[in-house]
């Protein structure tokens, strides 16, 4: 195991995406907890949410698919 994935940034707030959302670049989609320390993963480049691939606190590996947007 790699990380962790979490969809929010603590406990109890609203996650940063939800399907359909749109997304500009830059912005945050999940945050990757990996060796005690908390890695945002921002969007590349603008676009939909079409799927998101983990559950909140799902571990996850290297190469690990963790959102579709076009």
């Amino acid at each position: 195991m790699v990380g962790t994935a979490y969809s929010s940034p603590e406990p109890g707030k609203e996650p940063f995406i939800k399907l359909g959302d749109q997304i500009k670049s830059g912005q945050p989609l999940l945050i990757i907890e990996a060796m005690k320390v908390m890695n945002p993963i921002q969007a590349p480049r603008s676009g939909t949410i079409k799927e998101i691939l983990v559950d909140d606190s799902q571990p996850v590996e290297f190469g690990h698919p963790l959102v579709v947007f076009a």
